[in-house]
């Protein structure tokens, strides 16, 4: 299982890398006068010392992390509440995500759901009416779950926010909460989400899109029919690695959340099912390894970096094929992002010490 996580992990960071290289190319060029600067960023300064932490996180017994979950979880939402002082936060197109300290410029939310993860699975792996008792698991759930919510949604980071969302429910039912409470606690935050999306009209109108992307196709719908143009110009077997046509200027976020329509476009039916099973068959190594995990502690680490990695792939591929309203969400481990690819690469650390636990 730990040379599959590894192989598996190897594969999709190299493919990353080359799809990123054609995707980038011209975008690449045209703001900082070098074709190949995407890779060579996503290299130096993301996949590199992403390897390394990877490793020395693979060396660090697991768990470590129980005792200072707290310390964690406190740590990444002091960073992300960083993004709100001047001085420290700036914004991109509306949205106040990053934080620059001293010239280092990274998007703390990454790191926030990691540091989510390693507290609910302390938490969860604890006394067990934690779980079943309301005042020992609900509250206490529902208080993180409120101020990380707040401060994403406070961004706004709405796709995060999902994600993160998704999460947290995911190991509050592995957890063994009682199905009733379950459906219940869905429906409370489904309302939530839609009231969200009701008071910003930018968010509207992305849901708009979505039931109907024939409307304002130069205006809100422009990014969904481009990518939906490049998807559906692959065929069987695409246009040839490189040979895209979109990434000249007409697909929006061409490195970001669009990546998966360069790769259906390039490398056609076969490329987008490969990039896909390559995510399936990484989930189940690691539903293998929660599942042979020495403790509930353990398990829930695997567990919830497994719905991170299975979450945040299926709603961006969702959302590029029109399957789902935009979210912004990058593909895990292919689109340019330093935060998200060191994040993703540390948590898969952590598995790999449980694994070889």
């Amino acid at each position: 299982m730990v040379k599959g996580l590894i192989i598996t992990t190897l594969i999709l960071v190299v493919f990353g890398l080359v799809m990123l290289s054609s995707a980038g190319i011209i975008d690449s060029q045209k703001k900082f006068g070098d074709s190949y600067y995407y890779p060579k960023h996503q290299l130096f300064y993301s996949i590199i010392p992403g390897l390394i932490l990877m490793f020395f996180l693979s060396k660090t017994r697991y768990k470590i992390w129980k005792k200072l979950s707290f310390l964690i979880l406190f740590g990444a939402l002091i960073l992300t509440g960083l993004v709100f002082l001047p001085g420290y936060g700036f914004g991109l197109k509306g949205a106040t995500r990053w934080i620059n300290i001293s010239g280092f410029v990274f998007q703390p939310s990454e790191t926030l759901k990691l540091a989510l993860i390693i507290y609910l699975a302390a938490w969860f792996s604890g006394r067990r009416e934690r779980v079943k008792n309301w005042f020992f698991g609900g509250a206490p759930f529902f208080v993180i779950l409120g101020v990380t919510g707040a401060m994403l949604a406070l961004q706004p980071d709405i796709g995060t926010l999902i994600v993160v969302t998704i999460i947290a429910l995911g190991l509050y039912f592995v957890a063994g909460v009682e199905f009733k409470k379950f459906v219940s606690l869905i429906l409370v935050l489904l309302v939530i989400l839609s009231v969200l999306i009701w008071i910003e009209p930018y968010r509207f109108e992305r849901v708009k899109t979505f039931l109907n992307p024939s409307e304002d196709t130069r205006g809100s719908s422009y990014q969904i029919n481009q990518a939906l143009i490049s998807i559906g110009s692959g065929g069987i077997f695409g246009v040839g690695y490189g040979k895209s046509t979109q990434k000249f200027g007409f697909l929006p976020e061409v490195v970001g959340d669009s990546i998966f329509a360069v790769i259906a476009e390039e490398l056609g039916y076969v490329g987008s099912v490969f990039t896909i099973s390559l995510f399936v068959i990484l989930s189940f190594i690691l539903l293998r390894i929660a599942k042979n995990a020495d403790d509930k502690f353990g398990m829930m680490l695997v567990t919830g970096i497994n719905i991170w990695i299975c979450a945040q792939a299926f709603v961006n591929i969702a959302a590029i094929s029109g399957l789902a309203p935009l979210t912004g969400i990058p593909l895990p481990f292919i689109s340019y992002g330093g935060t998200a690819m060191i994040a993703l690469l540390a948590g898969l650390g952590i598995v790999l010490n449980v694994a070889k636990s």
